[in-house]
């Protein structure tokens, strides 16, 4: 399926730099932002603070480059598979794909959680969390050949699924979502 959507722009640094995004990615997904000092991360990677400060500024700015990497790791991920699929496939494809990236995300999503720790408070990942999710609803909305409501409906039942499987421990909740979603879109059924 031609899907007409870009991935985010992956995050750019150095090799050093992408062993302390990888740490922190690993520590910020088991342990949460705000639990997870900038000590923690430079043991996992094997470098210093300095070395931290010197590669992303600040803690706030990992977390912006954590999440603009994975956005750029899932989005690329899923319009890869979206590429190889027939119309039809598209909406099970993303349903798929989800429950893959919420089986390596015990905690639940990246965003998300993020969004619970940080809110709207000006950090400076406040708008790739929400450029994410407003990819999202694009992406839905293209589903739904463009049918905005449409397109936000299938948005909200997939952002459900995956707070209440991530909350609740319940993974029918993805498979209640996906049939929800193909009820509003029974051509493709």
């Amino acid at each position: 399926m031609d899907i007409e959507l870009e991935p985010c722009d992956p995050v750019s640094t150095t090799a050093t730099g992408q062993r302390i995004l990888d740490a922190a990615a690993r520590l910020f997904r088991e342990q949460g932002i705000a639990a997870t000092g900038v000590d923690s991360i430079v043991v996992l990677a094997g470098t210093t603070k300095r070395t931290l400060y010197q590669r992303f500024g600040s803690k706030d700015r990992l977390v912006a480059c954590y999440l603009q990497s994975r956005a750029h790791h899932w989005q690329s991920d899923l319009l890869a598979a979206l590429a190889q699929a027939l119309p039809a496939e598209s909406l099970d494809i993303v349903y798929d794909h989800t429950v893959r990236w919420a089986g390596d995300a015990p905690r639940g999503c990246a965003f998300v959680n993020a969004w619970a720790e940080i809110g709207a408070t000006g950090h400076q990942a406040t708008a790739v969390i929400q450029a994410e999710k407003n990819w999202m609803l694009s992406l839905f909305t293209l589903l739904a050949d463009g049918d905005q409501r449409t397109g936000r409906l299938l948005h909200l039942l997939h952002e459900g699924a995956q707070v209440t499987a991530s909350i609740q421990r319940d993974s029918a909740a993805f498979t209640d979502a996906r049939t929800a979603s193909h009820e509003l879109l029974p051509r493709q059924s």
